[in-house]
């Protein structure tokens, strides 16, 4: 199975992780509608969705670039509405958006908050219902829908939650979407998974972030293709999962994953969080 004709409706994809996931489906052929909201070149964040779109035909696909903002149920329904009307349907939803915040309590303002829980969880959850209608049309056409949250394994272990509760509660947030839709459309054959690094993915995002040594990171090229055996499996049967990118390459026989590394040769690379 691939992704020939199949249309994705990706957040958060002007750059990073996102991009990378959109460029991997477009090399089978894949339409593309990335909603982000960065359309100006920023020189401390690199990407916008402009150049990520000549990125997505470049590699083979279609693109639909749009600005919008996935806590604004009105731009994300504009949003659901334009890729409708420009490919005849969605596919698949990859929520990847995510606003991260590593902070203690009181070093958490409300701001900050409902930022993370804007994007994180309202996003997430806001996206899929928008998408919803168009992917039970995909399953009854046979066109193998899935949704793919980009978030952890779900664990109620204290030191997971201790040093930054509110950046925990939201990503956990779109993990328990995972938990209720995949078993929420079952009976629609739409597949719902996460998933989740076991190191840390060189990312402009993550190099915002001081005292991260990017040498010691994956990049985000371990996502995308772990991401793709995800929505090339079969929905009625991939889904309900929390899977770990070098886990789930290592099931399609994948072990040598020295090329992802951004240093050859690494082997201490920087855990990243969730992962025990």
């Amino acid at each position: 199975m691939n992704l020939v004709g199949k249309t994705l409706f990706i957040t958060g994809a002007s750059r990073g992780i996102g991009l990378a996931i959109a460029k991997r489906a477009a090399a089978d052929g894949a339409n593309v509608a990335i909603i982000a909201k960065t359309t100006d070149p920023n020189p401390k964040l690199p990407g916008t969705i402009h150049s990520a779109a000549e990125e997505i035909v470049a590699a083979g696909g279609q693109a639909l670039p749009i600005a919008g903002d996935i806590r604004d149920e009105a731009s994300v329904l504009a949003a659901v509405a334009q890729t409708v009307e420009r490919f005849g349907g969605i596919d698949i939803l990859v929520n990847n958006a995510s606003a991260i915040s590593l902070t203690p309590t009181h070093a958490t303002p409300m701001k900050r908050f409902d930022l993370m829980f804007g994007v994180n969880v309202r996003g997430t959850y806001l996206c899929t219902q928008a998408c919803l209608p168009h992917l039970i049309k995909a399953g009854e056409q046979g066109r193998n829908p899935h949704v793919l949250n980009m978030s952890p394994p779900l664990s109620m272990k204290p030191h997971w939650f201790k040093h930054h509760v509110a950046y925990t509660m939201a990503k956990y947030g779109m993990s328990e979407c995972t938990l209720g839709h995949a078993a929420e459309f079952k009976a629609y054959g739409i597949g719902v998974n996460s998933l989740w690094p076991r190191t840390a993915i060189a990312t402009a995002a993550l190099q915002m972030i001081p005292g991260v040594d990017v040498a010691r990171c994956r990049t985000p090229e371990i996502l995308s293709d772990a991401a793709y055996l995800i929505l090339t499996g079969d929905a009625k049967t991939v889904t309900g999962n929390f899977f770990i990118d070098d886990a789930l390459l290592a099931q399609h026989g994948v072990t040598d994953l020295e090329r992802y590394s951004v240093t050859p040769g690494t082997q201490d690379f920087i855990p990243d969080f969730f992962v025990d």
